[in-house]
């Protein structure tokens, strides 16, 4: 399977991606883990307007195979969530870095990527060959 890791993604260890837009971080699940992962079969996550810390969960996603938490890589509020996504798991599977993206952070402080991985290092983590 051939993976997509846009250049101006940062990944976490857990597989989330984070892609800032105007100030807010949208964030989801790698193309990788979701391939892992199987038939997606459930996916519950967090209501706008909660705030939540760096390292605390915002959703859970359900597969035939595995049921994985998903992991905040910043401290904020969710401005947004893809009810979509929720109400139809298969655009996760489909399409997890364009419509399956999760949800939308407003980060409580300046950003920095120094904690996540870029692309190429990513990529390099999860396709070693």
């Amino acid at each position: 399977m051939s993976y997509q890791f846009p250049d101006n993604f940062h990944y976490a260890d857990t597989h989330e991606y984070v892609l800032e837009e105007n100030g807010l971080l949208k964030i989801g699940v790698s193309e990788f883990a979701i391939d892992q992962l199987g038939d997606i079969v459930f996916l519950e996550l967090a209501d706008k307007g909660k705030t939540l810390k760096k390292g605390e969960t915002f959703g859970t996603i359900e597969s035939v195979k595995a049921v994985e938490e998903v992991y905040l890589p910043f401290s904020g509020e969710i401005v947004s969530v893809n009810e979509s996504v929720i109400d139809n798991p298969e655009l996760l599977q489909n399409d997890p870095i364009g419509e399956g993206w999760l949800i939308i952070l407003k980060p409580d402080s300046t950003v920095s990527f120094n904690d996540l991985m870029t692309s190429e290092v990513y990529k390099s983590k999860v396709m070693p060959n």
